[in-house]
């Protein structure tokens, strides 16, 4: 979903879905280790890792401004102190006002040193990053901005999709994720594909593709550049993105999507079968994706899509699973800071019932902490709840179990963009 329709929305959640059985505490930063994949775990040096996490996709962007660079400190102040220790962000921003990449090749140097910022003060906090590339949708330049570029280049190309296939669009992508990953931290004098800080890479937030709808399309991004990534950097996780829409590969699936979401050129299961993605993702907005419907039947969605690809994750893809993004929108008719909570608690009694029975869930993403305190307690106790279990998750006693990641956009008061 593009950033302009997520304006409205203040609750969201980050799920990482993994097997459990021991578990380190995500608190200690241990600078030295790289988060791995373990069958369908994530894994910190000999334990299995479990982490909460938020969404913040505006630090860069808020950091370039030297006098508001206290908000991204305040942000993983506050994210620490309830438990947070993963966040999500933007390495981008395209040709538009106060750009990274002001056009292919030239990149502003002082929004570099911004996001050098960001990463090294997640590193003081103990929280590690995961870090997009682009994004589908003209927001902050995206997709449209390089099919734009080559236009002017005098290139051939007719319209978004051609960023999958035309040459020289690729080669912008790929020029812009090696800058990224060789960049040199001029703060903590670390490169990118050195650091720990670093959990892993995201090659496009929310990739879609009008022209095939096979997913083919999307597949070619993530098997072309996946092993473009792994052969700069074989220390970080890599994941495409997605939303979780199934596709052709396995049409019986389709039931599970949204009505009006059969064809948005992603299939969830062969794009995350490449070799190379070490994590899938999914994303959730049933008051969009149903609206009209009331809260029950988009709850009761809620439950079935976690369900499902939680279920086709570990059988199927056999890889953790995260679910970047979900959300209620504040714009909603009768929205109030109580029914928030009350869709928070209801999706971590859903996430804490497939912990208890064996299944697998976790979680992210949109909150002022410093301004919503009822809230603050719920991500709190959620924390707490999740650092219990994890003590409780002993080797070879409970079989399949699940760790959470949770992540908001707004920690602190930072407007959306």
């Amino acid at each position: 979903m593009s950033l302009s329709h997520r304006a409205g929305y203040v609750v969201g959640v980050l799920i990482t879905l993994l097997t459990l059985s021991h578990a380190c505490q995500a608190r200690v930063h241990s600078h030295g280790r790289f988060v791995r994949i373990k069958g369908t775990r994530f894994v910190l040096h000999r334990s299995y890792f479990v982490f909460n996490g938020f969404n913040s996709y505006w630090m860069m962007h808020v950091a370039a401004d030297p006098s508001e660079r206290y908000k991204v400190s305040k942000t993983f102040r506050e994210a620490a102190a309830v438990g947070l220790s993963e966040c999500r962000t933007w390495a981008f921003s395209d040709g538009s006002d106060g750009a990274l990449r002001i056009s292919p090749g030239v990149y502003d140097k002082l929004v570099f040193q911004a996001l050098d910022f960001v990463i090294s003060k997640a590193r003081r906090h103990g929280i590690r990053l995961i870090l997009s590339f682009v994004i589908n949708y003209k927001d902050f330049g995206g997709r449209p901005q390089y099919v734009e570029w080559a236009r002017n280049a005098g290139v051939n190309v007719n319209g978004g999709d051609d960023f999958y296939t035309n040459p020289t669009v690729k080669k912008y992508y790929k020029n812009h994720v090696k800058k990224v990953i060789t960049r040199m931290n001029t703060i903590t004098r670390i490169a990118y594909k050195d650091d720990p800080t670093i959990m892993g890479w995201e090659l496009m937030n929310e990739p879609r593709c009008q022209a095939d709808s096979s997913g083919r399309m999307v597949n070619r991004l993530g098997s072309r550049n996946g092993k473009f990534v792994k052969s700069l950097d074989r220390k970080h996780l890599l994941e495409i993105g997605m939303e979780g829409f199934y596709g052709d590969s396995m049409p019986k699936k389709k039931v599970n999507n949204p009505a009006g979401y059969n064809q948005v050129g992603t299939d969830f299961i062969t794009n995350n079968l490449i070799k190379g993605i070490d994590f899938t993702t999914i994303h959730a907005y049933p008051d969009i994706w149903l609206s009209g419907q009331n809260d029950s039947a988009q709850m009761a969605f809620m439950k079935r899509w976690m369900h499902s690809h939680a279920i086709d994750s570990n059988k199927i893809l056999k890889k953790p699973l995260v679910l970047a993004e979900f959300g209620k929108s504040n714009k909603d008719s009768g929205h109030s800071l109580g029914e928030k909570d009350q869709y928070l608690r209801k999706v971590y009694e859903s996430m804490n019932k497939f912990e208890r029975t064996g299944g697998e869930i976790g979680d992210g993403y949109g909150i002022i902490l410093s301004q919503h305190a009822s809230t603050r307690e719920v991500i709190s106790g959620q924390s707490h709840k999740m650092t219990t279990l994890s003590r409780m998750l002993l080797p070879g006693k409970h079989g399949i179990k699940v760790g959470f990641l949770k992540a908001w956009r707004y920690l602190n008061s930072c407007s959306p963009f």
